[in-house]
């Protein structure tokens, strides 16, 4: 008589333990089961985030790009950690002042990465003291009174 448990190379019980020991080479299996990204992101994993502006910034565009991208530090409630976050919009700078409380997201780089000739930069402002930004800039709302 054979053995009694199967020791084929396709044998079931082989092929599920090579796929346990080889799905560590897979870099995003590693990177998600380590928790690799959630510890080195500010926002913790979490898609938006609040946070109140300590300073107003300008930002240098990368080359060939020549401007300067108007940004401001930004130090989240949730965990007290300083980003630098993007102003999107023409003249959105006029409507956010130091001590402000702003909702910031990721800026829409390949992998959560900084996007375009922003170095750096991988968060964008979206509001503003509970005002959407983009209506503050086109002259729909007004900024409340604090």
């Amino acid at each position: 008589m054979g053995k009694k448990s199967p020791t084929g190379e396709f044998a079931a019980r082989q092929i599920k333990r090579k796929r346990l020991r080889l799905r560590w080479s897979d870099k995003y299996f590693k990177r998600r089961l380590l928790k690799l990204d959630t510890k080195a992101d500010p926002l913790e994993g979490s898609p938006q985030a609040r946070g109140i502006v300590l300073e107003k910034v300008g930002i240098e565009a990368k080359q060939p790009n020549s401007a300067v991208r108007k940004c401001v530090r930004i130090q989240l409630v949730k965990n007290g950690k300083q980003i630098t976050s993007f102003l999107p919009w023409d003249g959105a700078l006029n409507y956010v002042d130091e001590h402000d409380e702003v909702f910031v997201e990721g800026i829409g780089g390949s992998m959560g990465r900084s996007m375009g000739d922003l170095p750096g930069v991988r968060w964008k402002v979206f509001k503003v003291n509970d005002v959407s930004l983009k209506e503050l800039v086109y002259g729909r709302k007004e900024k409340p009174r604090r």
